[in-house]
């Protein structure tokens, strides 16, 4: 277990969005720290993935973090299953997923040697979730020891982890980071350093980590970028395995991907007929491997593959110039050898090759802009023209783009078909355009009824010419039903109901404010009420003034509060250290003495009254009954009185020294809100006399048991707010 820092984000013990209480940090990484935690509602065991707070507004990696959320439509039980996206009311972003117990690959691999049993016992359920995975064409791109967990150290249950950077191939889908190369080289495929990733990418990583956990040994690949690619040439060095073993792995890493298995399926069919073999290895390096997104220098298409072209070879003895002149024959070899790696890195070539773009396939682009949020642009492009006429519609509304100049198979008016659609669309609330080759989507909505209407009228025929597709407009009402609030209220109410006031019968309109009462939990709560309720009303006026804040406390006693009406009684507040001087804002600073007073109406003349506090600092005081003054009948009270009666339940220090009443002076221990509670029943409330001071738990327990009295019957329920400040 990663032992927890001062400067974490979290720390064992905290709260996550009332939520998650976090048990431990489990790692960190470069952009994000991973913890485990536990729900409060459920109990469940979760590992959070929280972004640095450096990039938690950062589109981009708010993209990666909201792709690896949408994974979470793989099913399968070698696949970690993740759940939501949420963000914490300062900011900070974090993904949910299945906390999996046990020891990663990369731990087994710094443990030593694993046996061939176990490592084709892993082989077979990891291709088995990759299959899930290659099934909703999504590659993983970044497998590697730590990327994979043994739920409780069974090789029978591996688990694949992490798909932060991982590739939806679908046509038309957006990718996490692009088309750069992403992985790590000493188990990436020869093919991911120019960008080529697909189905056989997984396989290549899958048999390389295999490999290194079977030996025990972190596979080394090269120092430098040029050794990476001079090695990834070679097939991996497999003469100590045994077989059936060996077969396996040499055709899962085979340098050439149509030289290996073309798919899972394949791996599995191969594996069901294995037999396993034991090997010895020396113990392995603990150094850790690093996950490395290498960006492209300069907008420029994956280069296509070309025939591998051997330097010559330096004779025995060079002289300085020769051995120069070897050097840059070597490095005219990377260039060729990786793919187009060297142009794919620097772009170096492209004054000698002129405007001749890779061939890219499927061609595709997608342009969308989101509610609240600019428009934004990435994928192909077939001339510098389209770029920038592209570009300029996209930055003009403060997006961003990454279009990347490719050839392919497209019709000739492409470019401008596509450019005069998002010129178009660009009014729109929201609008998404999905191309591949020249079959596009359009979807989009607005609240504007003329505007709906003109687009409706152009694209009545289509798509304009070069394009081929459908076209979905909505026209989003202007009035938001209250109905469609209501289930945000009450997915975070989390101390008591959450009401709407005023809410008009049909609908609120764009300038009508959306006003709620009720009781939260934290202040906390009261800021993701509001970020909930601003995605869904937009640019409606929020009113939360009706919001009252407590504190956890008062929020547990008040789940268990019978339900009764409010009614004519009052409480009313002095300051005893300035001869009870009346308080009515209820604030009490350090130092000062709080008394309370129970105003009954003249038409309260029988039954009984209880009056408690429920104490910020988590405990409830009785100040009626109590064992000091247990009469607490009205009439007893009253004494005789007719009229309105004042009862005194909270005396100030020098009435309390005199009679023995309870009495409070503020201190700075524990400061904020408590609640006075007063209740009128028609028989004694609890069958036994409550101690003068208990936990909220204990109250909350006797209330509970309270509520099943058929004898007593609860006439009123009234309260009011105490706060005590520091100044």
């Amino acid at each position: 277990m990663t032992e927890s820092r001062a400067g974490d984000l979290f720390q064992p013990g905290d709260l996550v969005n009332n939520t998650y209480r976090i048990e431990a940090i489990l790692g960190r990484g470069g952009t994000s720290d991973v913890y485990r935690a536990r729900s409060e509602i459920s109990g469940r065991l979760a590992a959070l993935k929280v972004l640095k707070a450096e990039f938690s507004s950062n589109d981009d990696y708010l993209v990666l973090l909201t792709r690896e959320e949408e994974i979470r439509d793989i099913r399968h039980d070698a696949v970690v299953r993740y759940s939501e996206n949420n963000r914490t009311a300062d900011g900070h972003v974090y993904l949910v997923m299945d906390y999996v117990d046990g020891p990663g690959l990369d731990r087994k691999l710094a443990d030593g040697p694993m046996s061939a049993d176990d490592i084709l016992t892993i082989c077979k359920r990891v291709c088995e979730g990759l299959e899930a995975a290659h099934a909703r064409n999504i590659v993983h791109r970044d497998l590697s020891p730590d990327n994979i967990i043994l739920r409780d150290g069974d090789p029978a249950q591996a688990v694949i982890i992490d798909f932060g950077i991982a590739k939806d191939t679908n046509p038309g889908a957006e990718t996490i980071v692009g088309g750069e190369f992403a992985g790590k080289y000493a188990y990436a495929a020869p093919e991911q350093l120019s960008g080529k990733t697909d189905q056989r990418t997984d396989i290549y990583s899958l048999g390389a980590l295999l490999l290194a956990n079977f030996r025990g040994e972190k596979a080394n690949s090269g120092r430098n970028l040029l050794e990476v690619v001079e090695s990834k040439k070679q097939p991996l060095d497999t003469t100590d395995v045994p077989e059936p073993l060996k077969t396996v792995l040499d055709k899962m890493t085979a340098p050439d991907p149509d030289d290996r298995y073309q798919s899972t399926s394949d791996v599995l069919r191969a594996l069901s007929s294995a037999r396993s073999g034991q090997a010895e290895s020396p113990p392995a390096e603990t150094d850790d491997d690093a996950t490395i997104i290498v960006p492209k220098s300069k907008p420029a298409a994956p280069a296509q593959p070309t025939q591998a072209v051997a330097a010559p070879a330096a004779p025995p003895v060079e002289t300085p110039e020769k051995s120069r002149t070897g050097l840059v024959a070597a490095l005219g070899a990377l260039v060729i050898v990786g793919g187009g790696a060297g142009a794919y890195f620097s772009g170096a070539f492209d004054s000698f090759t002129g405007p001749q773009y890779p061939v890219a396939a499927p061609y595709t682009l997608v342009a969308d802009k989101r509610e609240g949020l600019p428009p934004r642009a990435v994928g192909f492009v077939p001339s510098e023209d389209t770029r920038d006429t592209m570009t300029r519609e996209i930055t003009d509304q403060g997006g961003t783009v990454d279009l990347t100049l490719a050839s392919g198979e497209i019709s000739e008016s492409w470019g401008a078909a596509v450019s005069d659609v998002i010129e178009t669309v660009m009014e729109l609330d929201e609008w998404r355009l999905v191309v591949n080759g020249n079959d596009a989507q359009l979807t989009g909505q607005t609240t504007d009824q003329a505007l709906h209407d003109k687009l409706e009228q152009l694209y009545s025929a289509g798509l304009p010419a070069g394009l081929q597709g459908s076209v979905e407009l909505e026209l989003e009402p202007l009035f938001l039903p209250a109905a469609d609030i209501r289930p945000i209220l009450a997915g975070l109410a989390d101390c008591g109901a959450l009401k709407l006031e005023n809410a008009p019968t049909a609908g609120y309109g764009p300038e009508t404010p959306v006003q709620v009462s009720g009781t939260l939990a934290s202040q906390d709560s009261l800021v993701g009420l509001n970020t909930a309720l601003t995605a869904l009303v937009g640019e409606r006026p929020i009113d939360l003034d009706g919001v009252n804040v407590l504190n956890p406390t008062l929020c547990l006693i008040e789940n268990y509060l019978p339900s009764a009406p409010a009614s004519d009684i009052s409480i009313a507040f002095f300051n005893g250290e300035q001869n009870d001087a009346p308080n009515p804002t209820g604030d009490f600073v350090v130092g000062q003495n709080p008394v309370i007073d129970v105003d009954l109406p003249q038409d309260v003349q029988d039954g009984f009254l209880s009056v408690s506090v429920l104490d910020v600092s988590g405990n409830v005081f009785h100040l009626l009954p109590n064992v000091t003054r247990q009469e607490n009948g009205i009439a007893a009270l009253r004494d005789g009185e007719s009229g309105p009666l004042s009862v005194r339940v909270a005396y100030s220090i020098p009435e309390s020294q005199e009679n023995g009443g309870i009495a409070f002076q503020v201190d700075d221990s524990t400061l904020g809100k408590s609640k006075v509670i007063v209740l009128h029943t028609d028989n004694q409330l609890f069958d036994t006399l409550r101690p003068t001071t208990e936990s909220a738990a204990g109250y909350a327990e006797a209330l509970r048991e309270q509520d099943r009295n058929v004898e007593t019957q609860i006439l009123s329920l009234d309260s009011r707010i105490l706060t005590t400040l520091a100044q």
